[in-house]
């Protein structure tokens, strides 16, 4: 029999569908074959849904399983295809009826023991399927609160493979969220940022990163150590203006799928990112195989602070498009990403080698401060 539940795939800062297809040939030899652009850890799925189905009391017959992940010229990857496959093989054995998996979208990492763990970009996922005109979404239970984030579309919080079968068949239905009822969630990126007015003196200074944030210029700021430019540079956020619902939701997709989301809820405060001056150009910009979004895109709407700027000497190079274009477009063989960077950056660095050049406290040991540095 053949069986198809709807899934999705992450492509750069967007979700697409994806058409789980499960065929099932009870007279085949024995196997389970993926195909469809998988990557190790989708491969490794079978193992994960054997297991989780078997331990949930299901049946799951030794025989010729087949499962398509269509588009099939987009790559798959991470354990989120479990719980569809999982869902298409019971489909497929017929132990649940077909018309129970119309119109719902499903994402989850299975357990061995088939309880769900934490999947990533849900909310781009949830956004995709209300797009795509579906009208319920399976999610992980600890991932459910941060779907309901998308308006429009019914969150369904799956504890385990077991649970969702029974809410299947209306033995123990399981709720949709009720998004009146959650109580306001903790800002994912809420940090204690530097108060610009307990600032002692650095008048001049203030004024200019008070100017800077107004207008969202970048910024430069040099002096001597303990003068106080990472201070004032961690007060920017809190006096720049506060962030738009889109904006707050833009945001919070970029975390999420990211992975950076600590806690879940929307993010309301705007970001602060100060990676150190050994990082890698694609840790900046972003890269990878599969295209993840790097620290300037996790700035995106905020600061992006580098301090000892000179340290980072070529790395610097990459950001001169994207702060130019406010984009970062990573192309690879398999397509391109693109990722938004409207950032505000600010740089600190020391006036000369020894860091004391002009310092009323300290005396400057280089002899040539400005020419060696």
């Amino acid at each position: 029999m053949l069986a198809a539940v709807n899934s999705g795939v992450i492509v750069g800062l967007e979700a697409q569908p994806v058409r789980v297809e499960v065929d099932f040939n009870a007279a085949g030899m024995p196997g389970f074959t993926i195909v469809g652009l998988p990557d190790a850890a989708v491969q490794e799925s079978r193992e994960r849904v054997r297991a989780a189905v078997k331990n949930r009391g299901l049946a799951f017959p030794l025989k010729r399983y087949t499962v398509n992940l269509a588009p099939a010229d987009v790559r798959k990857s991470g354990p989120d295809y479990d719980l569809p496959i999982a869902m298409g093989v019971l489909v497929a054995t017929e132990q649940i009826p077909p018309e129970c998996v119309e119109g719902a979208v499903f994402i989850g990492e299975l357990s061995l023991d088939g309880s769900l763990r934490h999947a990533r970009g849900v909310i781009a996922l949830a956004s995709m399927a209300r797009e795509q005109g579906f009208t319920t979404f399976y999610v992980p239970e600890c991932d459910a609160e941060e779907a309901a984030i998308v308006e429009g579309i019914d969150v369904i919080p799956v504890p385990t493979l077991g649970h969702l079968v029974e809410h299947l068949y209306r033995l123990n239905v399981i709720p949709p969220i009720d998004r009146s009822s959650l109580s306001p969630r903790e800002d994912p990126l809420a940090m204690r940022f530097s108060d610009l007015q307990d600032v002692k003196c650095q008048e001049y200074m203030k004024r200019a990163v008070e100017i800077a944030a107004s207008g969202g210029h970048h910024t430069l700021l040099a002096g001597p150590p303990g003068a106080g430019k990472t201070l004032i540079a961690r007060a920017l956020p809190g006096i720049m203006p506060s962030l738009t619902s889109d904006e707050a939701i833009e945001l919070t997709r970029i975390y999420s799928i990211a992975d950076k989301l600590d806690r879940k809820g929307l993010v309301r405060t705007r970001p602060f990112r100060a990676p150190h001056y050994t990082i890698s150009e694609a840790g900046l910009v972003g890269g990878g195989s599969i295209p993840r979004p790097g620290e300037l895109s996790l700035a995106h709407r905020g600061v992006l602070f580098l301090d000892e700027l000179p340290e980072f000497g070529r790395v610097l190079e990459v950001l001169r498009q994207p702060l130019e274009d406010k984009i970062v477009t990573i192309s690879r063989a398999m397509g391109s990403s693109t990722f938004p960077a409207n950032v505000m950056l600010v740089g600190a660095m020391n006036p000369c080698a020894c860091g004391y050049f002009g310092d009323s406290l300290r005396a400057c040991t280089c002899k040539k401060p400005y020419e060696n540095y």
